[in-house]
């Protein structure tokens, strides 16, 4: 599990493997690049490193040419579902948080049914479902009942809900789920413990190695991601890489995609959020692509429309368009959103953009006819 892994080195030594590197451990890691092959962890971390801000227009063009060799002028659309709101967990930076005194919801299969037809009328052909984390009532007899639904509108369904046991994934496997998206949040253990307060996300051991449980059930696609603003992001940035790393090399028949999301707004005035600036975020971004060059790199709304126009393509090959984070927010329902959406653009407008810069908008990237689930492994 990577826990194992995880335990060999603490997260204060991961921050400072990444400050230790030089200028002539960046230009090494470009030569690599430079050659046409994937850098390894150590130069990876090298161009984390904030001098690695000098060479950016070079990571830039080697993960442009990673990309389209890997990708091609695609761009994946998907669009978030939130099945409910109601959360038990106390994690103080998120809107869905215990102790925020907003409205609770959960869709019935009437509402569900009403959000999917929303979607599927505007060409979505993948969905992820998400809800908080109240496991009694989205417990797996609601979420089963969910996917049944949402199998005659959607060819491929991913889940990004609360961790679960392995041979609970491998039921929502068997009812059609070919994805598991699992964000660790932050890989600091003493910002964890200080931001999840109650509830099982408290527990982060149990979170770390869910992507593990989700690779032994067999699950074709894997997300982790860093919320990045809780803690230190170079610290982050190893693990995360680290992280996906692992799971690429461990589950190989699994695709692995990475997610960095930076904080928005939300309910409950979160304050203590650590300023990421758009270049850190950007240089981190080409670091990831230019040493997991088959990982898809995924983007969500939370980004500006300046932001998204600019990265699609580029180390970018998966995005959310025209996202609510409020359950029944497609079909007409209240605010009861988990956080701000910077970009608010139609899918009509997003793919538009997309064409003008000679991407193709994907809405489906394979027939549920042709997929078989992956043995799982013991």
């Amino acid at each position: 599990m990577y826990t194992e892994l995880f335990d060999k080195i603490s997260f204060s030594e991961a921050k400072d493997r990444v400050l230790s590197k030089s200028k002539l451990d960046i230009e090494s890691a470009l030569h690599t690049s430079h050659s046409g092959k994937a850098v390894n962890f150590e130069e990876y971390l090298s161009l984390l490193h904030p001098s690695a801000d000098t060479y950016l227009e070079e990571m830039a063009e080697y993960s442009l040419g990673w990309t389209k060799k890997r990708f091609g002028n695609t761009i994946s659309l998907y669009m978030p579902m939130y099945l409910s709101n109601e959360c038990r967990s106390s994690c103080v930076y998120c809107g869905f948080s215990f102790e925020n005194k907003i409205p609770r919801k959960t869709l019935n299969r009437s509402e569900i049914q009403a959000e999917s037809e929303v979607l599927h009328s505007k060409g979505i052909r993948h969905v992820l479902i998400l809800t908080g984390e109240d496991y009694s009532i989205t417990n797996l007899e609601y979420l089963r009942s969910a996917v049944r639904i949402l199998k005659s509108y959607f060819d491929s369904i991913s889940i990004e809900i609360y961790p679960m046991d392995k041979e609970k994934y491998e039921v929502l496997i068997e009812e059609g789920v070919e994805g598991l998206v699992v964000y660790q949040e932050t890989y600091d253990p003493e910002t964890y413990s200080k931001y999840h307060l109650r509830g099982m996300k408290k527990n982060m051991r149990y979170r770390l190695d869910a992507p593990d449980r989700g690779g032994l059930a067999g699950f074709r696609r894997i997300g982790v991601g860093a919320l990045l603003g809780l803690s230190d992001p170079y610290g982050e940035m190893f693990r995360l890489g680290e992280h996906a790393h692992y799971l690429s090399k461990k589950y190989w028949r699994t695709t692995v995609q990475i997610s960095l999301p930076r904080m928005r707004p939300a309910e409950g005035e979160f304050d203590k959020a650590i300023y990421v600036s758009d270049r850190e975020y950007v240089r981190f971004l080409f670091a990831l692509r230019l040493f997991l060059t088959d990982s898809g790199l995924v983007q969500s709304t939370r980004e500006s429309t300046q932001m998204r126009n600019h990265l699609a393509g580029m180390p970018i090959t998966h995005m959310s368009v025209e996202s609510r984070t409020d359950p029944g927010g497609y079909s007409g329902g209240e605010e009861l959103k988990q956080f701000e959406i910077e970009d608010t653009r139609k899918i009509e407008e997003f793919t538009e953009m997309l064409k003008k810069k000679g991407l193709d908008p994907v809405f489906k990237d394979f027939d549920r006819a042709f997929f078989q689930v992956p043995d799982r492994m013991s």
